[in-house]
């Protein structure tokens, strides 16, 4: 093994795989890889590891869950079948939908040819070419009114804020503007579907929830009534947006953890997401891409702002101290931290 390679740090060890060091810790949580101590009890990931999680890092992409990384890593080829004939799958879907836009595309390319050379091209032509949607909309109370304008969707959205940012009242608003949206209240956990019982109205939908709690669970998410009322929502064939409130409401880290990396699997098989959190399971500062943005309701009520996913992106501080893990977003549920009152 080379001193070079023996020596790599998890942060080294993340970038040269192109993965995030919250990957390697779960990889490591799951028994897949063995990274050697140094003696003061640092990671070091040698060559051996970083071959292996290399090959790890591959099948994820591929679409694998945790479990079916497991069963490949032990060369159960039919674990292996399974997982990719599944990523197959999602990949026609994906080609169907970029057949849309590409249609899209060359009709408005045709209509634009038959035009005079200096017609104008209307924005919400290009929208559509590109399989986005956009809006505009005055805000809410705590807000004065002042208008609001999404430019462009990205696969995943994450609405965030402190507690009394009126972050809630935004999502509500944007669902009510945003074409082919819904918005998907915490009412979801009052009478959350039953995952046993048979769903007789629709069985292709039974089966796509199946598959996904499956999939889920194989990764480490714990089942229960809150991931099976999202996944129904989700897997519900209506081509929605959905904007989703407090998302890992009743969800553990694990659980959280799981579905994030279903979602981001699955991004281009479905419409795009927006999520609203506090959870630092569900918006990791580590791990968004360019196919994700962040919008930030501030806690003094000025209108709410884009933030970039990249480190040094304008209001990415701002945004980190409203997220916290699982565990203390549990303990600190529905509080406002106040002024107490003097005599």
């Amino acid at each position: 093994m080379s001193p070079k390679l023996r020596g790599l740090s998890p942060s080294q060890a993340a970038a040269k795989l192109g993965i995030s060091t919250k990957a390697l810790r779960v990889y490591e949580e799951r028994g897949l890889i063995t990274p050697d101590r140094s003696a003061t009890g640092w990671r070091a990931y040698g060559a051996e590891d970083m071959a292996r999680a290399a090959r790890i890092a591959s099948l994820r992409a591929l679409g694998l869950s945790l479990a079916q990384v497991e069963a490949a890593l032990r060369g159960d080829v039919g674990a292996l079948e399974a997982g990719l004939a599944a990523h197959e799958t999602r990949l026609c879907a994906q080609a169907r939908g970029l057949a849309v836009t590409i249609e899209r595309v060359r009709s408005l390319r045709s209509e634009i040819s038959q035009r005079r050379p200096r017609a104008p091209v209307e924005s919400t032509q290009v929208l559509a070419a590109r399989g986005d949607a956009a809006c505009a909309f005055d805000l809410p109370w705590p807000w004065g009114g002042e208008c609001f304008e999404l430019r462009e969707v990205k696969t995943i959205n994450y609405i965030t804020g402190p507690l009394g940012s009126g972050k809630t009242r935004f999502a509500k608003r944007l669902a009510e503007n945003l074409p082919h949206a819904a918005y998907l209240g915490l009412e979801r956990l009052d009478k959350p579907p039953d995952f046993e019982a048979p769903l007789e109205e629709d069985a292709a939908l039974k089966a796509r929830v199946e598959e996904t709690m499956t999939w889920l669970i194989q990764d480490g998410a714990r089942k229960c009534d809150a991931l099976a009322a999202l996944i129904a929502a989700l897997k519900t064939d209506d081509q929605k947006i959905l904007v989703i409130d407090m998302v890992e409401q009743d969800l553990d880290q694990a659980t959280q953890r799981a579905l994030m990396a279903y979602l981001r699997v699955t991004r281009l098989e479905r419409p795009p997401l927006f999520l609203m959190t506090r959870s630092s399971s569900i918006l990791d500062l580590g791990e968004p891409d360019d196919d994700e943005t962040i919008i930030f309701c501030p806690a003094n009520h000025s209108p709410p702002m884009f933030v970039p996913p990249s480190p040094g992106g304008r209001g990415r501080e701002a945004v980190a101290t409203c997220l916290a893990p699982p565990d203390v977003r549990a303990r600190t549920a529905g509080m406002i931290a106040v002024r107490p009152c003097t005599a």
